[in-house]
């Protein structure tokens, strides 16, 4: 009888606490960030502290975009962790259509970037696509 209540429990506890999580299906090795409760981990918070200090100056507040760079949600939303890591470590240049050239500038030397880059994508995966709301998330 113990066993059986021990067991339920566990059982118990996991399906209410899976189903108080954000579950995001990620690819093999990508950093995965957690949301619960409205609360994140230790290590998207820091993603976001870390965008904050250097990202959003070009990406804007919140990672909405601005005039210098595009909006990094909607990004992110088809961007994977291979190309999010390129892009930022080595720089990026596209030319559009009209002609016009935008240029992300590498981050791959800069200790502030390049250290926390699994951070960083943390935050932004979880604005994206785990619904983390604009502003300081709680933790």
């Amino acid at each position: 009888m113990c066993k059986l209540l021990f067991k339920f429990t566990v059982v118990t506890w996991f399906v209410l606490s899976t189903s108080m999580m954000n579950i995001v299906s990620v690819q093999a090795g990508e950093p995965e960030f957690k949301l619960m409760n409205g609360k994140v981990d230790i290590g998207t918070f820091n993603g976001w502290r870390r965008f904050h200090s250097t990202c959003h100056v070009c990406h804007g507040q919140d990672a909405l975009g601005s005039s210098f760079g595009p909006n990094l949600i909607d990004s992110l939303k088809t961007m994977d962790y291979q190309t999010f890591i390129e892009t930022v470590t080595d720089g990026r240049q596209v030319t559009s259509a009209s002609g016009e050239v935008s240029v992300m500038p590498a981050f791959g030397k800069d200790p502030n970037v390049a250290k926390h880059l699994d951070d960083i994508y943390r935050f932004l995966t979880a604005r994206a696509k785990g619904g983390l709301a604009p502003g300081r998330p709680k933790k």
